[in-house]
């Protein structure tokens, strides 16, 4: 691992920014890197993602600390209840940032939490600037903050050209979750 670890942005409206961010986690598993991965918006559930991370344990965990989906696809849950999970998300994360047994964190649907104003964009820049020098921090989801990518090393930008839930296609196992 070299000197000073990254500060790495997947954002857009394009599919594959979780799934580029579970790459590097895979990437980082066979190099016997420990990667722990901290759920914004994603509840509990036994995603494909999930249950390989308990097959590449202890090397990668997730942690799944979000409400699902917000104001979307039938959410009933009051926008606080999401906010306080979200902040339950932000203080795990700063909890892991610092304590030195990962070598990637990654803050998957952070940027999300805060576009839907679950948190606040000044926590995100702050736990930025307290990254430790060696850590790797991954930081995924839709309408990045431009705060967010000017303080990041590499930004990527998922962008949407076509997608087969616009043909009605749901979902597939394997694919999408």
């Amino acid at each position: 691992m070299s000197a000073n670890g990254l500060v790495i942005v997947f954002t857009g409206d394009g599919k594959g920014k979780t799934t580029a961010a579970l790459g590097i986690a895979l990437r980082a598993a066979g190099h016997k890197m420990y990667v722990s991965i901290v759920q914004f918006v994603k509840s509990q559930s036994t995603t494909g993602e999930s249950r390989a991370a308990e097959r590449l344990m202890p090397e990668v965990e997730i942690v799944s600390l979000g409400k699902g989906f917000v104001n979307c696809c039938g959410d009933q849950m009051p926008l606080d209840e999401h906010s306080r999970a979200a902040r339950e998300a932000l203080k795990m994360a700063r909890q892991r940032m610092l304590s030195g047994s990962w070598d990637i964190l990654v803050l998957d649907e952070i940027n999300t939490a805060v576009s839907l104003g679950l948190i606040d964009v000044q926590d995100i820049i702050s736990l930025i600037q307290e990254k430790p020098a060696k850590l790797h921090l991954l930081l995924t989801g839709r309408d990045a903050h431009p705060d967010v990518i000017a303080a990041a090393d590499l930004v990527t930008e998922m962008r949407n050209i076509k997608h087969p839930y616009d043909r009605g296609i749901p979902a597939f196992q394997g694919i999408d979750f």
